[in-house]
């Protein structure tokens, strides 16, 4: 089951880096494409920071807090006894993300970040495909740990 979290982490890894490769050859740095009008859009930032603009310009804290984080994700995926399906994909999906926002941080000193939404006239903060992976792979991780603690 573990070998199965690693090749997630590096299928997830290599989907973000093509997914930033793709944008940064082709567009110029704050360049953005309609794809859904007023909905969603292409649009390349660097983000030296965290969403919101938080940690502006605090690429050396963020890259200390994605490797502790990675450590106690790969402590936590190394002592467990019984992973289940959803955590294997989950674990992978939360491990590349970190290393892809990671690769970015520490090669680049930013982050590249291209996904664009406005959701009812609010400009959500620009990400990317990493970052989904993060979230998606973090809400999947409270779900489970919830239904396991309604069966008990």
């Amino acid at each position: 089951m573990k070998k199965k979290i690693v090749i997630i982490t590096f299928i997830c890894i290599i989907v973000d880096f093509i997914s930033k490769i793709l944008v940064t050859n082709n567009m110029d740095l704050g360049d953005s494409i309609t794809i859904i009008p007023s909905f969603f859009s292409i649009s390349y930032v660097q983000n030296t920071g965290a969403a919101w603009g938080m940690f502006s310009n605090g690429t050396l804290i963020l890259a200390v807090v994605s490797v502790v984080f990675l450590f106690f994700a790969i402590k936590y995926i190394y002592e467990a006894k019984n992973i289940s399906k959803l955590s294997m994909f989950s674990y992978g999906m939360l491990l590349g993300g970190i290393i892809g926002n990671l690769i970015d941080r520490l090669f680049r000193n930013y982050v590249i970040d291209f996904l664009s939404f406005n959701i009812f006239g609010y400009s959500f903060p620009v990400f990317n495909i990493a970052d989904c992976f993060i979230v998606v792979s973090i809400f999947l991780i409270v779900i489970e740990t919830l239904l396991k603690e309604g069966k008990k």
